[in-house]
This record gives C-alpha cells, sequence and structure tokens, in this order.
C-alpha cells in the first residue's frame, strides 16, 4: 500500500481551490500539517502545499509525487486544522488564505525560479533575436532569476524567450525555496576540550581562557567585551586549538532591555468588581461572557484577576485589544506583573520579532500573550481564557481575506479548549448586548466609576458660537488656557490625519482626486504633497485644477496636522502632542509618546481615533471633541452605534482618577440624541432606541448581512459580475433553498466606487447564517467564477 497525502496548493484560482491527492515517495518523513512542495497543473509548475490528511491506497497509477518536504515538523497542529476548515466554510477564503493567518509572515516560504545554461548547449542558426544574449546571461551565473536577467538584458520579450531556451534544451529551470526571515544566529565560543598549548599563551589569550572557565560558553562579541580584547585573539586560539567557534539561534525578544522585575501585588475588587467576578465564574463557562462596565469602572481588574486565576489553574490566558496604540499601556502594566511570562503579537514587531515570539509561544514559553486581532491564531495549547477588550470595535473584523469576526474565532478556539471567553467594553457592540439581554451571554455589570465622578460634558453648537482662529470653539478655548494655568493636561479628538483633508477648485467646484480611487487628496505639510489614504499614492500640488484648469484651487478641510498648528499659534506657551498614523511609524513610537505624556512632558495630545480609548492619564481633565458630524451619515447602518461608542469612549478619559473632568463636544447639530447620550454616558438608553430600530429595519442581531463585493479594473465588468452572481443566486436559491428567509438588495455602486485602480459594486443579502446558507452561497461562487468576466473578483463578507 503506498501512501496518499491530501494537498491544498497555495496560489490556485478559487474555482481550483480544493485538496488534491499526491503520492508520498518512500522514505520522505511527510506528517499532517507539513508544508510540501508539489508539481501542479498541466506544465507541473512546483507549488507549495499544506498536507491536510495522510491514507493508504493501491490505487496510485496517475498520481504525481511530492516533490521535496519543507517542514521536517508539522508547522499546523490538529486544533489549527480545524480552524483552517472552519474559516473555509464561515468566510469563504482559500486555504492557504488561512494558512496565511495561523502562521507569522516570517515563515511563509518564498518559491523563487532559477535559470542554469545545459553544459555545451548550442543554439539552431534561426533562433530568435536576443536569445544569445540572454543565454550568455545565464551561463555567466549559478542560477539566475527572472527578475535578475531582466535587470541584466533590459529584455522586454523575457519569458518568451526564456522557454524558447528551455524548449530546445539550452537551459533548465530549478525551484529554489526561500524563508522569508531567517533565524537569528551569533558565534560562540566554549573552551575546546583536552587542549595542551604546543607554546606559552599571551596574557591576553590567558584572558580569554579564564573568562571561558567562568562561563564556559559565551558569544564573540560578549567575550571580547568582558576580557578587553579584539576578535584577532579568539581567532588565535581557534587556530591553535584552544577553542571551538559554533552557530547558536537566539531569540529576537522586542522588548530586550526594558525588563521590569515583575511586581505581582494582590488585586483588591471594590464590592462591584467582586460581584462582576462572580457573576462572571459562576456562568456557564461554555457560554461567552461580557464585562459591561461605564468608563472608568474598573473592568482590567477585573480580567486581571481572572487571568490569576486562570494562571493558578495552569492554564494560558489571550488578551486582546482593538488597535496598536493601545498596547503600550496594557503591555507595561502586564509585564510590570507577569514580567517574561507574557509574550506579544502584533504588527508593530519586526517580522522577525513576531516569528521568534510566535514560536515562543508555541513551545509553551509564555502563558499570557496580548496582541491585536490576530492574537486570537496564537498557537496557545492548555488556553484557558481569551479576553476581548473594547470588544465593538471594528478593528476586530478583518478586511481582506479570510474575512473573520475575531469574537467568533474565539468562541471556536474556547470551545476547543473548554476555556472561557469574556468580552469587555463600555459601549458593547448592540449584537453582543443583545445577546447578553436574551441570555445567551453571561452579563455581568459594573455600573459606577471607581473614582465616583463623571466628566462634566458640554455640547458646543458650532453654528451660534464664535471661533477663536480656523478650528476651535471660544468656550473651549478658554477651558485650554484655564488647564495650561492650572498645570493640567488635555486630550483633543480630531479624526481626520494631514493638514487640509481637500484640494478644492473655486471655478468648477471638483476636488483634486487621486487618479487610482475615487476619493479626494489630503495635503500633508510635512512633506509639502497630497496623499491618497487608500492606495497611498502621493503626488505634488498642482498650480492649476486638473479638471478646468483654472489657478483657483484652494485648500479646505482640517486635519490633526493643522490642529497642531493652530494649538501652537493660540497657545505658544503650550507643549503640543500631535498622535496619528503620521507621528507613529517608527518603532516603539507608541510607547514612547504616550510615556512622555504620561510623565507630564506635554500640556495637550491632538489625534486621531487612537487617542479616544483605553488610555488612563491621571493629569487629563480636559477633553475636547472635533468633527464627528460626518460619522453620523455614513452609509453603514451602524454609523449612529461607532459614533455614540467613541464619544462614550474620549469623554470617559477625562476626570479618570481624584480630579474633576470635562469634556467639550463640538457639533453643528446639537439636538441630535446620539451627543445628549453619549454626554450622559447612557448606554442602556441609547440602546434601547438602536435595537428599535434595528428590528424594524431587518439589521443585525435580527438576521446577517452577506455583503458581496466585486472588483475589475474595468467598471462595466465590475457591474456585469454583480448582476450575474444575482442571477445564478436567484435562480439555485429559488430552485433548491427556496425555504431560507432571504432577502436582496442591489447590485449597486459602493461609495468609494474606485479603489487602487479597480471599480466597486455590491449586493447585500439579508439572510441567516447557517450551514445551508453557506452551502448555497460557495455553489453560487462556483458557478460564478465559472462564468464571470476574466479578472472580475467576488468577494463574499457574512456579518
Amino acid at each position: 500500500m503506498a501512501q496518499i497525502a491530501a494537498v491544498a496548493v497555495d496560489k490556485a484560482t478559487p474555482q481550483f481551490d480544493r485538496e488534491y491527492s499526491y503520492l508520498v515517495p518512500d522514505g520522505l518523513p511527510v506528517q499532517v500539517g507539513c508544508r510540501v512542495t508539489v508539481p501542479f497543473g498541466r506544465g507541473n509548475r512546483r507549488r507549495l502545499g499544506l498536507v491536510l490528511s495522510l491514507s493508504e491506497s493501491e490505487d496510485t497509477a496517475r498520481l504525481k509525487k511530492i516533490a521535496s518536504l519543507v517542514d521536517r515538523q508539522p508547522l499546523i497542529g490538529e486544533e489549527q486544522l480545524g480552524l483552517m476548515r472552519w474559516l473555509r466554510e464561515h468566510t469563504f477564503c482559500s486555504w492557504f488564505d488561512a494558512v496565511r493567518v495561523l502562521i507569522p509572515a516570517g515563515l511563509g516560504m518564498d518559491l523563487e525560479d532559477q535559470f542554469l545554461a545545459e553544459p555545451g548547449a548550442e543554439l539552431p542558426a534561426d533562433a530568435p533575436r536576443g536569445a544569445e544574449k540572454l543565454l550568455e546571461a545565464i551561463r555567466a551565473g549559478r542560477g539566475k532569476t527572472p527578475e535578475q536577467l531582466a535587470e541584466e538584458t533590459g529584455e522586454k520579450d523575457l519569458h518568451r524567450l526564456l522557454r524558447y531556451l528551455m524548449e530546445c534544451g539550452a537551459v533548465r529551470s530549478e525551484i529554489n525555496d526561500r524563508r522569508r526571515v531567517l533565524d537569528e544566529r551569533v558565534t560562540m565560543v566554549r573552551p575546546a576540550p583536552d587542549f595542551e598549548p604546543r607554546k606559552p599563551l599571551t596574557k591576553k589569550q590567558e584572558l580569554v581562557l579564564a573568562v571561558l572557565e567562568e562561563f564556559g560558553s559565551v558569544s564573540v562579541k560578549e567575550l571580547c567585551y568582558y576580557s578587553g580584547v579584539t576578535r584577532i585573539v579568539v581567532e588565535n586560539l581557534r587556530k591553535a586549538g584552544a577553542v571551538e567557534l559554533y552557530e547558536q539561534v537566539v531569540y529576537r525578544d522586542p522588548y530586550a532591555g526594558r525588563d521590569e522585575e515583575p511586581q505581582a501585588e494582590p488585586i483588591l475588587l471594590t464590592d462591584a468588581q467582586q460581584a462582576a467576578y462572580d457573576t462572571i465564574l459562576a456562568g456557564d463557562p461554555g457560554k461567552p461572557a461580557l464585562l459591561y462596565g461605564v468608563t472608568g469602572s474598573g473592568k482590567t481588574q477585573v480580567f486581571l484577576r481572572l487571568i490569576d486565576q486562570t494562571l493558578a489553574e495552569g492554564r494560558r490566558a489571550v488578551v486582546m485589544v482593538p488597535e496598536i496604540s493601545l498596547t503600550p499601556q496594557v503591555i507595561e502594566r502586564f509585564r510590570s506583573r507577569y514580567g517574561s511570562r507574557t509574550a506579544v503579537l502584533h504588527s508593530s514587531l519586526t517580522m522577525g520579532q513576531r516569528t521568534d515570539e510566535w514560536r515562543r509561544v508555541r513551545d509553551g514559553g509564555a502563558d499570557i500573550i496580548i496582541g491585536t486581532r490576530s492574537a486570537v491564531f496564537a498557537p496557545v495549547e492548555n488556553l484557558g481564557l481569551i479576553v476581548i477588550d473594547e470588544e465593538q470595535e471594528r478593528t476586530y473584523q478583518s478586511e481582506s481575506s479570510p474575512r473573520f469576526r475575531t469574537a467568533e474565532v474565539a468562541r471556536v478556539r474556547c470551545r476547543y479548549h473548554g476555556a472561557r471567553l469574556l468580552l469587555c467594553s463600555a459601549t458593547p457592540s448592540v449584537e453582543s448586548y443583545h445577546a447578553a439581554r436574551t441570555g445567551r451571554y453571561t452579563l455581568a455589570r459594573l455600573t459606577e466609576r471607581y473614582s465616583g465622578q463623571l466628566p462634566d460634558v458640554t455640547i458646543v453648537d458650532t453654528t451660534r458660537t464664535e471661533r477663536v482662529g480656523e478650528i476651535f470653539s471660544e468656550p473651549l478655548c478658554a477651558e485650554l488656557l484655564k488647564n495650561l494655568e492650572m498645570g493640567q493636561q488635555s486630550i483633543l479628538l480630531l479624526n481626520r490625519r494631514g493638514y487640509h483633508t481637500v484640494m478644492k477648485c473655486s471655478s468648477c467646484g471638483e476636488a483634486v482626486t487621486c487618479p487610482n480611487c475615487s476619493v479626494a487628496m489630503t495635503y500633508h505639510r510635512q512633506n509639502g504633497r497630497l496623499m491618497c489614504h487608500y492606495c497611498g499614492h502621493t503626488q505634488e500640488v498642482p498650480a492649476v485644477c486638473p479638471h478646468c484648469g483654472s489657478s483657483l484651487v484652494r485648500f479646505s478641510g482640517i486635519g490633526t496636522q493643522k490642529a497642531e498648528e493652530e494649538l501652537q499659534r493660540l497657545f505658544p506657551q503650550a507643549r503640543i502632542l500631535r498622535m496619528d498614523v503620521d507621528t507613529t511609524m517608527s518603532r516603539f513610537a507608541y510607547e514612547e509618546k504616550f510615556g512622555d505624556f504620561a510623565a507630564g512632558k506635554y500640556d495637550i495630545m491632538v489625534g486621531t481615533q487612537m487617542v479616544s480609548k483605553g488610555l488612563n492619564f491621571p493629569q487629563v481633565t480636559l477633553v475636547g471633541v472635533l468633527g464627528t458630524d460626518m460619522s453620523l451619515y455614513s452609509d453603514d447602518f451602524r454609523s449612529f452605534e461607532r459614533t455614540f461608542s467613541l464619544l462614550t469612549q474620549v469623554v470617559g478619559r477625562s476626570g479618570r482618577f481624584d480630579l474633576p473632568g470635562r469634556a467639550f463636544i463640538e457639533t453643528a447639530q446639537p439636538h441630535n440624541p446620539v451627543f445628549a447620550l453619549a454626554s450622559a454616558q447612557d448606554y442602556e438608553a441609547f440602546y434601547r432606541e438602536e435595537i428599535l430600530f434595528r428590528k424594524v429595519n431587518l439589521y443585525p442581531p435580527f438576521c446577517s448581512l452577506l455583503t458581496v463585493q466585486f472588483t475589475s479594473v474595468s467598471e462595466a465588468d465590475s457591474h456585469a459580475g454583480a448582476r450575474l452572481f444575482a442571477r445564478l443566486f436567484t435562480r439555485l436559491a429559488q430552485a433548491e433553498y427556496a425555504d431560507l428567509p432571504i432577502r436582496m438588495l442591489g447590485p449597486a455602486g459602493d461609495t468609494l466606487y474606485r479603489v487602487a485602480g479597480k471599480y466597486r459594486c455590491h449586493l447585500i443579502l439579508k439572510c441567516r447564517d447557517d450551514r445551508r446558507m453557506r452551502e448555497l452561497t460557495r455553489r453560487v461562487l462556483e458557478q460564478f467564477y465559472a462564468q464571470a468576466p476574466a479578472g472580475v473578483q467576488a468577494i463574499p463578507d457574512l456579518d
């Protein structure tokens, strides 16, 4: 009997993304969860694959053989394979899209074509132009990639000529597999056994051997430092046979040099916090728990106690935060309490650091894992608790394939491990709170602030209030000045980065838009250029209107850069800190800037939504909110919910400790109930209004939404694809799934109808998320890709 491997193949198009059977060569130690390379397709091009299962069979006549084994030990375990299958079913992703969220990018493999010349090969007299030159370039190396050959020869028809050279036997192609990030290695030194010197050693050499006798084995760098010698001394000792050099893999610690001695002081809970803690522990562990508490009520204290309980049981915990900007304070708190038992997984780390942290987690070197959305896939064994802080944030929803909801993945993992899932928020998502109110989640509440008082909130009507300068109202400016005089700190939220948000022509009224996207470009003062915040395109500021040629082009709209400049003009004595994507690109920028603000080195912090949640600064007694009106009227049915959450969270940054807090919300719509409810921090009243709206209009939690987006470089093709999908879906649903409750809206164009050079439109299906609905969708997708215009992509997103 021969061994057969079921293999998922990378870069398979949607209609060919399935399991393929391959013959395992004799003696190749293939295991489930290992990556392999396999010949794929008619051309037998080598592709990366993942072994999903193994079986035995005698019928092997038509099977291709696995070409090589990439991993000696499985990279994907039993639980991760189950997660991959769950992701494929629930998010309609490809096999390898699922693989990519389970392992760090640093462990990814690149398969690289290399071309080598056959010895003695000659080209026929009628060889195409450029073939001889290309062959000579290949002969000049030990294997060259197409990129290298294109650069060396400048040949525009490179791939046709390479095919010709291979067909006539002049060159051959080989695949070189290369890991994206290699292990970090250092050269180590140890004493050689049984060394007997043939001639007297120098004083420096004796000093080196004395250090080695004390430490046993050290790196060359450390040895030179401790003994005060140069590397030449060590090298001469190696030549004399006195020491041995060898390579050792080292761990890339993202917080090297920042460690502190852990201070695990007992956590003292208030009566209200203790009651919430007891409610969570008494609840069904198989059911998620929601910890709802007003801002500043001490939710973190409750889940820290739960983590202590989990560790005491010998189990491990994952704690997630919605944004990288929140991780510095969280990491500092956890590392000061738990020390090296804490691991960190987020995108600000280098690729090598993320890879090493992932391995440390997999190998059991950390008991608490902290990170953003991707941390939900951390390879944790013996998992006892997952905490999702600020669970309502949209950053917990992936916007690229696989389009998963973090809480749903966490539920699957907790079910597998018998672990507890805790969702925390001062403004829970309407869906989560509804689940808690109807008994599907355990509900624990914290209704009072730890300090006992909420900030006083003033709603400023910008249509009736004088401004000081271009941006700030008189009342807010007066309060900023008062805080400066009292030596207290202020936070200002302006959720738009850049200097000016639009450049517009006064003659024709058109804005300067990105050539790749249907969006106005933002002016950035730092580099004096216009930038697209969707595709990253930048360009110089035009002297005339690109649409009509008029010179009457003007800037308008306010971003964080302009606000910073205006604050500096109004309050020259103030120390201003700006926090947005542009100021936090460097490593540890969040830690350093938030740390400086906490230490009192700045008076006013102005920033985007990264300053609005999860931050605790004792000296902050004033919060100002600017320009939130536009968020109320996006085309998302959750726009009121998101605005309410943002306002509630940022207002809650003020007066969190002993000092009383104030907040000022500037708006042109002061009578909109969202502002009054957020000012009062009255989530219950907001929920009652919002759940009624959802029920009447049939939105989640009363249905699920399947949004299918269609993209193409051709606007006509994207719309044709949408119409085709709608026809196929309607036909199959009526024929075989008539019992399913489905309501179709669209197709319609997206508000941003073009992004990164691709046109977009969509349709929405109000439905029930169950096995048959997902089966129907997958079948329609298969039919769609068999009939759709070339280049049209269908992107389903089931909410």
